[in-house]
């Protein structure tokens, strides 16, 4: 069932919602439904919609039928790990998860995350993925989900171009990307060029702000991409993309 997607608006809503006040921040719990279903998750890393198994409901379903055993998936963006997991479960122990956050704070719930679970297929990246190999300015959002690299920002972190890693031999070239990452999805993807034209991954792609939309479609279309929307939305007005 997708809970997520019962308004907090009406009185059905706030019933629900109203007992989840109460649970402990440092309680773990475990994911209630999806391909998840019985992993343990940690209650105040994120929404309570990560445990519930409801959070981009249908995006899970989505990715859970698209990406195959043995394959290599990049989480870019990965925040505190609910699609790291369920990468790690759908790709298999054969299989290889990248997995890309540049927040301290997330990060630490990240591995956290994979320790209690008893992960191995997966590899963290302390990195915000961009267009080159530097150092950048990153700033925390009004939440933990929303933190983006910034002209000015709250700290430092390391900054990783995909082509650079893949060409250098550092990673495996991916199957998949999923990418979500505040605003900088097409630095991203610029950074990332050579990979997308010689080895074709697989993208779901979360765009933040009309140019910046604007820019990821024309340049996945000039590779050859083909565009669908997630939502049912027209690809010009969704945010959220899964190119082929």
């Amino acid at each position: 069932m997708n809970f997520s997607k019962i308004s907090y608006r009406s009185r059905f809503g706030q019933l629900l919602r109203f007992p989840l006040r109460y649970i402990p921040a440092d309680s773990v719990l475990p994911i209630l439904q999806g391909k998840l279903s019985g992993y343990k998750w940690i209650a105040g890393s994120s929404n309570h919609g990560y445990w519930l198994g409801s959070y981009e409901y249908e995006k899970q379903q989505l990715i859970s039928n698209t990406i195959k055993a043995g394959t290599v998936a990049f989480d870019i963006g990965a925040h505190v790990g609910f699609y790291t997991l369920l990468f790690s479960k759908l790709v298999g122990s054969e299989g290889k998860v990248f997995s890309f956050e540049p927040s301290p704070a997330n990060l630490a719930y990240l591995r956290k995350h994979l320790t209690i679970n008893r992960i191995s297929n997966v590899t963290t990246v302390e990195a915000a993925v961009s267009d080159s190999m530097s150092v950048t300015s990153f700033a925390q959002g009004p939440n933990s989900s929303t933190g983006r690299i910034a002209d000015t920002g709250d700290f430092e972190v390391e900054q990783v171009s995909i082509d650079e890693l893949v060409n250098k031999g550092k990673l495996p070239p991916p199957n998949y990307i999923k990418m979500d990452i505040e605003g900088a999805e097409f630095m991203a993807l610029r950074g990332a060029e050579n990979t997308l034209r010689e080895f074709h991954p697989t993208i779901f792609l979360a765009t933040h702000e009309a140019d910046v939309h604007q820019s990821c479609c024309s340049f996945l279309k000039k590779l050859g991409y083909e565009l669908k929307s997630l939502n049912g939305l027209d690809i010009s007005a969704t945010d959220e993309i899964m190119a082929l």
